[in-house]
């Protein structure tokens, strides 16, 4: 059986990833709109109304716009890479490892994570789901991203001639991922996120430092190492690397694309402390890829099927 797709915003970043993964599978069709046609609301709403599943990668507000398009009787199901829908009602949350795989697959709509509440989310939603960590707890999120996650504007201020060398931003504390790392965890309080980028196309670092010393339960490094690969055995995309000592962890300036996400955790000698560090290809598992998988579990296809992914 062939699925039509067709992606809203296939000339952005994000669509551009995710229609080469979708390249040479004979299980989809993709419809495509000319440059004149993806400006025409016309055209798109025969679009997004003829598919079977559309895939939006659109700012917020015309993602929105673009679910308002598609008629109430239509078979479209949606995968909506945008932040638009990640706290809605009537929206799956599309992190597969956390919701399960059968609610996706049975899902008319879809949200994809952020690229950075992916990582948080597969350290700390688990633990707090099994009662090792406090869901009142302060929890504290520090992150860097390759710049390609920024858009277009961000791209050519990176590529451009006296590009920065770091760039730190979300001083306001009000980071539109906010409110998904606090309802997709379970949390009471909304974490303290404080994002930045650096002159890597690709690639993602989220950290969640722990006090472990002042946490109820003795949740020590091992336990929540345990405890995640507990969560994540049998998954093909995530793995939770072994305990010992890193001297670094790397962003690569011309990465290759990856769909994985590795998981590790720090602890010191007295067990007071502990590092908590994912690491993940903001286009891949943190947009494109995370996409492609829903689409495959959407559409009752081997979930890995067409990742990028260590061995494949």
């Amino acid at each position: 059986m062939t699925h039509s797709v067709f992606i809203d915003g296939a000339a952005g970043t994000t669509g551009l990833e995710i229609a080469e993964r979708l390249d040479g599978r004979g299980e989809f069709s993709l419809i495509r709109l000319d440059d004149a046609q993806r400006k025409d609301p016309g055209a798109r709403r025969d679009a997004l109304n003829a598919a079977d599943i559309a895939i939006l990668c659109l700012p917020d507000k015309a993602a929105r716009e673009a679910v308002e398009l598609i008629d109430t009787g239509s078979g479209t199901r949606v995968i909506d890479a945008s932040s638009a829908h990640r706290t809605a009602e009537g929206w799956c949350y599309g992190f597969p490892e956390l919701v399960g795989r059968e609610r996706v697959a049975d899902a008319r709509r879809v949200s994809n994570p952020g690229c950075y509440p992916t990582g948080f989310l597969a350290l700390i939603a688990p633990l707090v789901r099994i009662g090792l960590l406090p869901a009142d707890w302060p929890y504290t999120v520090n992150a860097v991203s390759g710049y390609s996650g920024g858009g277009k504007a961000l791209i050519e201020r990176f590529e451009a001639k006296g590009a920065p060398a770091f760039r730190a931003y979300g001083y306001d504390l009000a980071h539109k991922h906010l409110a998904e790392m606090q309802a997709h965890a379970g949390l009471e309080h909304q974490v303290i996120f404080a994002p930045s980028v650096v002159p890597a196309y690709r690639g993602m670092i989220v950290e969640v430092p722990l006090h472990l010393g002042a946490i109820d339960g003795d949740p020590t490094a091992d336990r929540l190492r345990d405890a995640l690969r507990e969560f994540y055995s049998g998954s093909k995309t995530v793995s939770v690397h072994e305990s010992g000592p890193i001297s670094e962890l790397l962003l690569e300036e011309n990465a290759a694309p990856s769909d994985a996400m590795e998981l590790f955790v720090f602890g010191n000698d007295g067990g007071w402390h502990a590092r908590l560090v994912a690491r993940l290809d903001n286009l891949g598992k943190g947009a494109g890829g995370a996409a492609v998988q829903n689409l495959n579990l959407m559409c009752g296809l081997p979930e890995a099927a067409g990742l990028r992914l260590p061995g494949a």
